[in-house]
């Protein structure tokens, strides 16, 4: 069982993001703009806010923008320098400053846990987060920082729960649990990658965030192609689950604040409405578009 500090977060990256094609077929999926911030930067800062300065993106072809947007680029910065445009010269050295970034191919698509299994020799014997791109989570409600919180004092693997219509929790990794030591921690003594309606042994979904104990890799390395011939993570989860020599036990922390769903494309459209109505500088004249285009459109 480890209690050490985490400092490492994995972001795989490799996907091919086809639901978006044709802005896909030469963007990345996760360079898509948010307002007006590329997916993957919010998922960065969330990993950065929660103490994890060392990131590792799991990446694959044509994922080359990745590791350009968080590089430097003089000649940008040196014209913007020169227009004495201090404002936008602070927001693209942001992305260049922001974490000690690592990537790495994951070679052949084999599912989230072959991704997972690609941090291994940059992780080591560390216990390390996992951020999955397409969950944004509003900086308001850090539940990052909850769950290293909750791996620190409990040891073993985090994953992050939040309850979904039961019409709904076939579309996700779904976890059997019993009460645990707060309000909102859970014990999980089960999981189950995207159950069958009706046979789904709760509501709470996993969303894409885990705090993992590096005994995951071991499992990994002998879990058998599963769900869609890919290497699910969910599967490796569900042993340490029932067997806490292992890797330790397996805590569940159910969030209950603002998530944008960017992997589906009617969500990321909702997902920039929202964000944008926040802003403080856009919200106020946006929200009034917006209501008075609402308003046209009944």
């Amino acid at each position: 069982m480890s209690h050490r500090r985490i400092s490492k977060a994995v972001i795989p990256a490799a996907g091919l993001g086809t639901r978006f094609l044709p802005a896909t077929k030469a963007t990345p999926k996760e360079m898509l703009p948010v307002v007006d911030k590329p997916a993957i930067q919010y998922v960065v800062e969330e990993a950065v806010a929660a103490g994890l300065s060392d990131v590792l993106m799991i990446t694959g072809r044509n994922k080359r923008p990745l590791e350009d947007h968080f590089d430097r680029n003089y000649e940008l910065e040196s014209a913007l320098t020169r227009k004495g445009d201090a404002d936008r010269l602070r927001k693209v050295q942001e992305s260049s400053d922001l974490a000690t970034m690592h990537y790495v191919r994951q070679g052949d698509p084999r599912g989230l846990g072959h991704a997972v299994l690609c941090a291994a020799p940059h992780v080591g014997d560390q216990p390390f987060a996992v951020l999955l791109g397409d969950d944004l989570i509003d900086p308001r409600d850090p539940l990052l920082s909850r769950m290293v919180e909750v791996q620190e004092r409990e040891g073993g693997s985090v994953v992050a729960l939040m309850e979904v219509a039961p019409e709904q929790i076939h579309m996700y990794g779904c976890a059997a649990v019993e009460p645990g030591p707060d309000g909102d921690v859970v014990r999980v003594t089960g999981l189950v990658e995207k159950p069958e309606p009706g046979e789904a042994p709760s509501n709470l979904a996993i969303i894409g965030r885990y705090v993992l104990d590096p005994a995951v890799f071991g499992i990994l390395r002998r879990t058998e192609p599963g769900r869609g011939g890919e290497i699910q993570l969910t599967d490796a989860l569900q042993l340490l689950a029932e067997d806490e020599k292992v890797g330790g036990p397996v805590h569940g922390v159910v969030f209950k604040g603002r998530r944008y769903d960017t992997g589906d494309r009617s969500d990321y459209l909702r997902a920039i409405v929202r964000l944008a109505c926040e802003r403080e500088d856009l919200g106020p004249d946006f929200r009034a578009w917006l209501r008075s285009y609402v308003t046209e459109e009944m």
